[in-house]
This record gives structure tokens, C-alpha cells and sequence, in this order.
């Protein structure tokens, strides 16, 4: 078997031009059977390509999908003004279902509203379901045979990750809305608005205390009356 001697560039050019994750079997079907090289092979180039990319503007990364080019964290705010749509905002109320979802999978939407204390919104579930990072896993055997809810790969390689085991434990999560703003890819005109707002509380606390206490309320008074409106919307 003659694996071509270009191995490193045709890899190199196949997950560029991709534009998402490929997998080994992914690869290999590039090659003829003659030349088809094997995974151990592949796996060597892929680990020589994530060296060389080091230190620079774009990475490979693996996920679950694959192998995958993909800009690095660092400079995502420059590179998001490409795209002149925001990124979607999710709620916190989102936010908490999916992360009940990811650490207790298999779950029912009722266990969910169990942990929470309050109703989960057919929207967030709608929503959830649309950007495919959950799918109906099975169901309850108890009377109504409710939906089991799990995540998706497109999940975890939204998320970087190449399996469950790696998100981090509870003890590290320090606040949901550091996922949300992980959901929003770094939006650079907000981190510029919130600097200004720092440098301005810095000048005056006790009246940037006053105004986030205000915030705060606003924005749980906000969330209280979507879910208010959604629940209606459902019944």
C-alpha cells in the first residue's frame, strides 16, 4: 500500500475545506483502496498538524463529530465583526434547562421542573431541539410515558468537546451566565460596552451598586414575565 507522500497537506487542505468536523472513516474515504492510509496514520498527522498550528490564528481541534479548523478563541471578537448578525442571546431560564439536561441525562421535562421550582417552556425545549443539541432518547416507563431528553453530538462539538466526560465538573461552573456569554462567541461591542461600564464604576461604586441592583430586578422581572407569556402561549 502506497500512502501518498503528501499525506500532511491532503488532510491539511480536506478539513479546511470541509468547513465542519471529518472523521477518520471521513478521511480515509478520500483515498483509493490501494493508497488509503490507516487510522494510526491519520491520527499522527492530525497530532503533527495541532503542533504546528500552535500559537497561531486558527486551530485543529477535536471534537466529536472529527478533527476540525477552526478559529482560536483569543481573536473570535475580531473575527465575528465578519458577520454583521448578532449571535443569538439565550435566557437564563435556557441556559439552566440544558445544563439539567447535560449533567442528568436521561431526563424528562417534569424532572427538569421538579429541579428548577418552576415550569419549562415548550419555546426552550423548541429551541433546544431546533439547534439539535438535544434529542428524544427514550421514554419514562411511568404512566404518560413522558420524553427522556440527552444531548446530541452537534452538542459537544458546539461546545468543543469530544465526549461528556470532559465538561467541567459543578464545582467549576462559578456562574451559568459565563456559559451564556460563551453562547454569544465573545461579542466584542458588548465587551467594549461593559469596560466603559467598569471604568465608570470605578470612578463612582456606590452609584454603579445602585444601578446594577436595578438591572438586576429589571431583568428578573423580564425573564418572569416571558415565562409568564410562553406558559399561556402553551396552554
Amino acid at each position: 500500500m502506497a500512502v501518498p507522500d503528501n499525506l500532511r497537506n491532503i488532510v491539511e487542505a480536506a478539513l479546511l475545506a470541509a468547513g465542519g468536523a471529518l472523521s477518520l472513516d471521513n478521511l480515509q474515504s478520500l483515498f483509493t483502496e490501494s493508497e488509503c492510509p490507516d487510522k494510526k496514520q491519520l491520527r499522527a498527522v492530525l497530532k503533527t498538524l495541532e503542533e504546528e498550528y500552535q500559537g497561531r490564528g486558527i486551530e485543529i481541534r477535536e471534537v466529536a463529530s472529527g478533527w476540525r479548523i477552526q478559529v482560536v478563541e483569543s481573536v473570535s471578537p475580531w473575527v465575528s465583526r465578519l458577520w454583521s448578525e448578532r449571535p443569538a442571546r439565550y435566557s437564563r431560564a435556557l441556559m439552566e434547562t440544558l445544563a439539567l439536561i447535560a449533567y442528568r441525562q436521561p431526563i424528562t421535562r417534569g424532572e427538569i421542573e421538579d429541579i428548577r421550582g418552576v415550569s419549562v417552556s415548550s419555546n426552550i425545549i423548541k429551541t433546544l431541539m431546533e439547534r439539535e443539541w438535544i434529542r428524544v432518547v427514550g421514554q419514562r416507563d411511568v404512566p404518560g410515558k413522558p420524553s427522556l431528553y440527552g444531548t446530541t453530538r452537534e452538542f459537544l462539538d458546539y461546545f468543543n468537546l469530544k465526549s461528556l466526560d470532559e465538561l467541567p465538573t459543578l464545582a467549576e461552573i462559578r456562574d451559568l451566565d459565563e456559559i451564556n456569554r460563551e453562547l454569544e462567541l465573545g461579542d466584542p461591542d458588548q465587551a467594549e460596552a461593559q469596560a466603559a461600564e467598569q471604568a465608570a464604576a470605578d470612578d463612582n461604586p456606590a452609584e454603579a451598586e445602585a444601578e446594577a441592583e436595578a438591572e438586576a430586578e429589571a431583568e428578573a422581572e423580564a425573564e418572569t414575565e416571558t415565562e409568564t407569556a410562553a406558559e399561556r402561549a402553551d396552554a
